[in-house]
């Protein structure tokens, strides 16, 4: 007897997504509520869970097929895995022959790339190791982020079978240059449209101006060891930027407004989007209230929303939302950007990275920490006067925080 597998709900005004990954071969032993495939929706990777323990079965769509609400993906059969028996060939697989010593390796690779877990994942775009070379040591070949690293390792330290691997593809290129086409993410997509979208429906604006961190930096500097022993949690500087902004918000509310049909709506609160770089793209989780929350509370809650997301374990809950971005560029090394907009809210604010510059103090010239600021804004709600003085409410209470106390 089998069970069929369904589409979870993914979540407010999520129809469909798209398979990413089978995280179980047909014919494996699977528990309950355990995860055998990844989803791709609009905002997150969303793992589908077995619904009863046995073996699994078929798959009945393929990896890129998208699918909906309530669709069945699979089949989960009842008994055990026979002891040393091969999974069942899946319907999206071709056959392997066994006796083969030149086939099965490579067919046994193509799996294991197949089926890579988001922090190897994350491991593989970071170290640019291509999964297919990798022999993997978890169960049943699986790739485990410690192979990447060892394989990177490897790679790094022996330049000369790294010098050859091109010269053995070069002829499969059949005379070009051996470009890719790889299909889109849903979420690439997502993000290609939203952001595309926010140019063609706002009037974007982007107002700069430059900030001196040396009072952030002195703050930090001495306070970070104390701050760190109290809470549990590194001081940077995003707390500092999260509660300048918050005061800017407060003095400027049309700055965390947002357009809705005829009507603005105003928020007496602020629900902060933070922008993270994930394996598959830039997402934007939230952090709720910031506005009444201290130092520590931001700095864990960012904090815990990073590595979320850089593990790929975001939900559509973490997403949704936001009246208000900050997007950090400077961990790039940005010097400067017009960051756009994220639909429907009304500005972002840009950072950039801090470097010593110049700048004229009581008549001298003297170097300083300085960073450029950037809010990108919706001038069909925003006036340039209050984008330019909420940027300039950042400005002072950065350099001077003791605004932040003091509520000026």
């Amino acid at each position: 007897m089998s069970t069929e597998v369904k589409v979870p709900v993914l979540g407010e005004s999520v129809a469909e997504a798209t398979i990413g990954e089978w995280l179980k071969k047909p014919g494996e032993a699977v528990g309950l509520d355990e995860p055998i495939a990844s989803l791709e929706t609009d905002k997150v990777a969303i793992e589908v869970p077995s619904p009863v323990a046995g073996v699994m079965g078929n798959y009945l769509v393929q990896v890129g097929d998208n699918v909906a609400v309530g669709a069945v993906i699979a089949t989960i059969e009842d008994g055990a895995p026979s002891a040393g028996a091969e999974p069942v060939a899946a319907r999206t697989e071709a056959p392997v022959a066994p006796a083969s010593d030149t086939v099965a390796p490579k067919a046994e690779a193509a799996d294991a790339a197949a089926v890579l877990s988001p922090s190897v994942r994350r491991a593989v775009l970071e170290h640019g190791i291509d999964p297919g070379t990798v022999k993997g040591s978890g169960k049943d070949g699986r790739i485990t982020k410690e192979d990447v690293v060892a394989a990177a390792q490897a790679k790094n330290t022996a330049p000369a079978p790294a010098a050859t691997a091109p010269a053995v593809a070069a002829p499969a290129a059949a005379g070009g240059r051996g470009e890719e086409r790889v299909k889109m993410t849903r979420l690439r997509q997502t993000i290609a449209k939203r952001l595309k979208s926010a140019q063609d429906t706002a009037a974007l604006l982007t107002t700069f101006n430059d900030v001196d961190m040396s009072a952030v930096m002195a703050a930090r500097e001495k306070f970070k060891d104390s701050f760190e022993k109290k809470h549990g949690v590194k001081l940077g500087f995003m707390s500092f930027f999260a509660k300048a902004a918050c005061l800017a918000l407060k003095d400027f509310p049309s700055v965390n407004a947002q357009i809705e049909g005829d009507e603005i709506v105003y928020f007496p609160y602020v629900d902060l989007s933070v922008a993270v770089s994930a394996p598959n793209g830039l997402v934007v989780p939230v952090v709720r209230n910031v506005d009444a929350m201290g130092f520590a509370d931001i700095e864990k809650a960012i904090g815990d929303l990073g590595k979320r997301a850089k593990d790929g374990a975001l939900t559509m809950a973490d997403m949704q939302g936001g009246t208000f971005t900050i997007s950090n560029g400077g961990i790039f090394g940005g010097l400067m950007s017009t960051p756009i907009i994220n639909p429907p809210q009304s500005a972002v604010l840009g950072l950039h990275r801090i470097e010593d510059r110049p700048v004229v103090r009581d008549g001298q010239i003297v170097i300083r920490p300085m960073m450029y600021l950037a809010l990108s804004y919706d001038h069909r709600l925003i006036d340039g006067r209050e984008a330019v003085t909420a940027l300039k409410t950042i400005k002072e209470a950065i350099e001077d925080p003791t605004r932040l106390l003091i509520d000026l």
